[in-house]
């Protein structure tokens, strides 16, 4: 199967990253079939790819026709085995070993194309373990997109020790030449290549506000102002959402054992308290409705 054979695309999780992928593909032109846990969490995925769609009109990056003809495209479900005949599944459900792992097993008995190819938006476990599962592991690889995914252009492909040499052509091909996303190539090691940079980056900032040293505002002033960053660090984590920083964080701790990227206890704790970022409305910063993924305007 090349790229250009990829016409039936499935997604399972409709979050942020889910969303966002699947609004990707549907603006691409390919039937795109997004799977949830149940009915109403299919719903509101729909409904979030509505307002995104909607927000791209509004700021003149997506003409009104072509807006609607994307969300047309999109198909929601809450059964599994609606995936059946699809040529390419992208997995983006929550970020847990376990959960996934299931995931795999269940998509190599469901997916019927054994040229089928099984792809991950994990941000940092290893690949190689969802392929195992499966009885395809040739066919699996790890198609990792950047939030907000309608925006970033960055997508990394991580090949597995097991992936077929046609298999890492065709996803790039894919993301390239169909999605209009620019590819970088990774080995399957946890963090891959931007969260392997970024994530020691952002628990030292956040060690930093910890100790006392300096004020989350400050801390991100410095690197805004000082460093000509776009975003400050601890603005980051919460964009990004600090449960997600913190399983990268244990990932890269599990993989490599250095200290500094074991995630710091304050980010334990607000994790615990359910201060999640901007996706809770409160992270290291507080956030309006208006600001939260998903949210009009």
């Amino acid at each position: 199967m090349s790229a250009t054979d990829i016409r039936r695309v499935g997604i399972v999780g409709g979050g942020q990253m889910g969303a966002g992928i699947a609004e990707v593909c549907a603006r691409a032109g390919l039937d795109t079939l997004l799977c949830e846990a149940n009915g109403p969490a299919a719903t509101a995925a729909r409904e979030r790819i509505a307002v995104s769609l909607e927000r791209a009109v509004q700021r003149g990056k997506l003409d009104r026709p072509s807006a609607e003809a994307a969300l047309d495209r999109i198909t929601t479900t809450a059964e599994l085995t609606d995936l059946a005949d699809r040529q390419l599944v992208v997995e983006a459900v929550t970020e847990d070993g376990d959960v996934k792992t299931a995931l795999f097993a269940a998509l190599d008995k469901i997916v019927e194309d054994p040229a089928a190819i099984l792809a991950t938006n994990t941000s940092s476990l290893p690949v190689m373990r969802l392929g195992m599962t499966t009885g395809r592991a040739d066919r699996v690889v790890g198609l990792h997109f950047f939030n907000p995914v309608p925006v970033l252009p960055l997508v990394e492909v991580v090949t597995t020790l097991h992936t077929a040499a046609q298999v890492t052509a065709d996803v790039t091909e894919f993301a390239t030449d169909t999605l209009g996303k620019t590819v970088i190539q990774s080995r399957d090691r946890a963090g891959f290549v931007v969260n392997a940079l970024l994530v020691p980056y952002l628990l030292s900032a956040i060690r930093m506000t910890e100790s006392g040293f300096a004020t989350a505002t400050d801390v991100d002033r410095g690197m805004e102002l000082g460093c000509a960053h776009p975003m400050g660090p601890l603005k980051l984590a919460d964009l990004i959402g600090l449960d997600t920083v913190a399983s990268i964080a244990e990932s890269l701790y599990d993989e490599f054992k250095e200290p500094l990227y074991a995630p710091p206890p304050l980010l334990m704790r607000m994790v615990e308290a359910g201060l999640l970022g901007r996706k809770a409305g409160r992270g290291f910063h507080t956030y309006d409705r208006e600001e939260r993924p998903g949210s009009p305007g």
